[in-house]
């Protein structure tokens, strides 16, 4: 039964601690560990200060709790992190009887998991929307293209002067390039081939190509998790996806002339993870992060729509297509910006399994 209760509190989404009468640290479980961002064995004996900074309202509530014998709920709390962090939260707080009496148990749950949660769904209800228009739209645009492509062929043939030629020769070639933009709105068609890969393997092909490509005028770095096990993934369009994210930022880098332009790839394994409506284990973390002008307000929100680009040559495919295909992989794509730091910010499942 002690080996039941362990894998129960271990597989919890909330927080939970284990106070001591003198507000030590007894317990935490693997999500307080990841809320907190520390190992439970470096913490544990320690004053809850060293998690939670000097909190006030917090404090008087374990007070108020430990001598009335009363359970106490708050929600949407501001709590202070060691590490800086300022999260907001649902907290429960209870005291314990029996062996552990005088000890109290705190449950904490992040309300940005939440928040984020439900910006997640919209999204992907948004993409399949937008996929589901532009299908509908593809559809009626490809018929009428073929007929115009074939009786401009036919056209030409008829034509008594040959010099005639290059007015079909454009009504081709646009027709042609039309066909090729409602390819490329469509994103990826193929089924995914997907094997076992390291996502290091494909960071550092990434990392070597656009070093050639932009010839040591962006610094990149690299701050890998080598821990990482390996991932299911079609290596093939993952590479165009992540490479569709890099080349954004080295872009945004380029055109605003951004002093020592940076771009740092940077891997982490997340545990207890949501995606979607589904619970993970473990989770790939890949942020992309670069020091350019940030995204702008106005297109935070439709950043991943096809054909939204902030710049005057820009297609806004590039993004759309990373999106497309990081969802076909159970994966998801955010973007946190501010002018001088964007993070684009990568997750996929590494478990077979869903918790």
């Amino acid at each position: 039964m002690q080996n039941l209760y362990k894998q129960l509190l271990d597989n919890l989404s909330g927080a939970v601690l284990m106070l001591d009468r003198d507000r030590c640290l007894q317990y935490l479980n693997p999500a307080g560990e990841m809320l907190f961002d520390v190992s439970a064995r470096r913490v544990l004996g320690e004053s809850v200060v060293t998690l939670i900074r000097d909190h006030s309202e917090f404090y008087d509530v374990l007070s108020d709790v430990y001598e009335s014998g009363h359970s106490f709920t708050r929600r949407e709390a501001h709590l202070l992190l060691f590490h800086g962090r300022e999260i907001a939260a649902d907290y429960s707080v209870t005291p314990l009887v029996g062996e552990h009496n005088g000890s109290l148990l705190v449950e904490i749950l992040p309300r940005d998991r939440l928040v984020r949660i439900g910006r997640e769904e919209e999204s992907r209800a948004q993409q399949e929307a937008t996929r589901g228009l532009i299908r509908g739209l593809a559809h009626e645009i490809k018929n009428p293209l073929g007929g115009i492509r074939g009786a401009a062929q036919l056209l030409e043939r008829a034509l008594p002067d040959r010099s005639l030629e290059d007015y079909t020769q454009v009504i081709i070639s646009e027709a042609d390039r039309l066909q090729n933009l409602v390819d490329r709105m469509l994103g990826p068609r193929n089924l995914l081939d997907k094997q076992s890969l390291n996502i290091h393997q494909i960071l550092e092909r990434i990392f070597n190509l656009v070093t050639a490509e932009t010839d040591g005028s962006v610094e990149l770095l690299r701050d890998y998790d080598p821990s990482i096990p390996n991932l299911e993934a079609d290596e093939e369009q993952l590479i165009q996806a992540v490479l569709n994210v890099v080349r954004n930022s080295v872009q945004a880098l380029l055109e605003s002339n951004t002093e020592s332009p940076r771009i740092v790839l940077r891997t982490r394994a997340i545990r207890q993870f949501t995606l979607g409506n589904e619970r993970h284990r473990l989770v790939c973390q890949l942020v992309i992060s670069d020091n350019g002008p940030g995204v702008p307000d106005k297109l935070k929100e439709t950043l991943f729509f096809p054909m939204i680009s902030g710049r005057a040559e820009g297609t806004g495919l590039g993004l759309s297509i990373a999106q497309s295909i990081i969802h076909q992989h159970q994966g998801l794509i955010e973007c946190q910006s501010q002018p001088g730091h964007t993070d684009f910010i990568i997750y996929f499942p590494l478990d077979n399994e869903r918790a």
